[in-house]
């Protein structure tokens, strides 16, 4: 709390009568004021004497609204900061993140995103993959020029194993991948969907063509886009930094803690020493 003193204009006590001092009661020694000079700008923005009735003197300091705002920004800045994920389930989950890549073309448009891989907790308090992590291929044709008709969209799911398959594609080699989400249920067999990539003709990068027949929506199209040579290099370094990701190896590596005693302990129990070398 501030207090404000009128110091005595004698010449023993002060060569100066209109020489100020304002104590903060949390603090020892009086600091000096003249006028506004000596105050933090930050710390207040205005400042105003008023003398009572009494004689006495009065400061009013109200604080800069600039100074409460960082304040504020610090503090959440601070806090987001110390958010961390844990695949062991602890801590706090950080903010979602959502990344793509897209090419644009004359006739369609493509967009690749990867999509997280699913864990399952078990009873022991550890976490299990139960399910791989996938990148998501959306075609949309166009409806103009650099216009895309997005409602239209066809999507794809590459797993794992077909990622590997384009990532070890060849310029002349092609492939192609089949899908049917109803397989094994009732209605196998009413959506069909092929990924095609062939090499094109002069060599200069790969046609992807996605073919979908959707009988419940009475539906049957065709969306082709071709991909450079540099695009298709970009699709690659970009598969092979998440492949393992989409495994679940990071949250596996983020749990490996050097010279852990218990590390060697818990392998043999859950194995039951039954490691290579131990036959």
């Amino acid at each position: 709390m501030l207090q404000l003193h009128m110091l005595p204009s004698s010449p023993v006590s002060s060569p100066n009568p209109r020489l100020l001092c304002f104590r903060d009661s949390s603090s020892s020694p009086p600091l000096p004021l003249r006028g506004h000079s000596t105050l933090n700008p930050r710390k207040a923005s205005r400042v105003s004497l008023a003398r009572a009735p009494d004689g006495h003197f009065s400061l009013k300091c109200r604080q800069s609204e600039y100074f409460d705002q960082q304040q504020r920004f610090a503090s959440s800045t601070s806090s987001d900061n110390s958010t961390s994920f844990s695949p062991s389930g602890g801590g706090t989950m950080s903010p979602k993140v959502f990344v793509g890549h897209s090419i644009y073309k004359g006739k369609a448009a493509l967009t690749v995103e990867p999509r997280a891989p699913e864990f399952t907790s078990l009873d022991s308090g550890a976490y299990k993959l139960s399910r791989e992590g996938f990148v998501l291929l959306q075609f949309a044709p166009a409806a103009g020029t650099r216009v895309y008709d997005w409602s239209r969209k066809q999507v794809f799911s590459l797993s794992v194993t077909e990622i590997g398959n384009l990532i070890a594609l060849g310029p002349r080699d092609s492939c192609e991948f089949f899908h049917d989400p109803f397989k094994g249920k009732s209605d196998e067999g009413k959506i069909r969907k092929v990924l095609k990539v062939e090499p094109l003709p002069d060599g200069s990068g790969h046609f992807f063509n996605l073919s979908v027949q959707n009988k419940l929506m009475n539906l049957d199209e065709s969306i082709y886009i071709p991909v450079t040579k540099a695009e298709y290099t970009v699709l690659i370094s970009a598969f092979n930094f998440i492949l393992p990701y989409l495994l679940g190896w990071h949250a596996y590596a983020n749990t490996i803690k050097p010279n852990d005693p218990n590390r060697a302990n818990n392998a043999n129990s859950r194995y039951g020493g039954d490691f290579e070398w131990s036959r």
